[in-house]
């Protein structure tokens, strides 16, 4: 029988003057991806593809984020 551990949310940081937490959300078939957009260029970079609210708490809880703003 093996016994399965919940890996502990390893803490990471991110340019918080420059980037903001944002979670790209598709309207067509619901598909999630939180990563971090550019202030500046609007660039977005994925960090995490988010499939139930579990893995979004996760990632907030990796670095830190209270709040995070939806795209469509």
């Amino acid at each position: 029988m093996m016994l399965f551990r919940k890996k502990k949310a390893e803490k990471k940081t991110y340019d918080k003057e420059n980037l903001r937490p944002v979670l790209k959300c598709s309207i067509c078939n619901g598909e999630q991806v939180a990563g971090f957009k550019n202030i500046h260029t609007g660039k977005f970079e994925e960090a995490m593809f988010i499939r139930e609210e579990r893995e979004l708490e996760e990632f907030k809880e990796m670095y830190g984020i209270s709040v995070i703003t939806k795209e469509y």
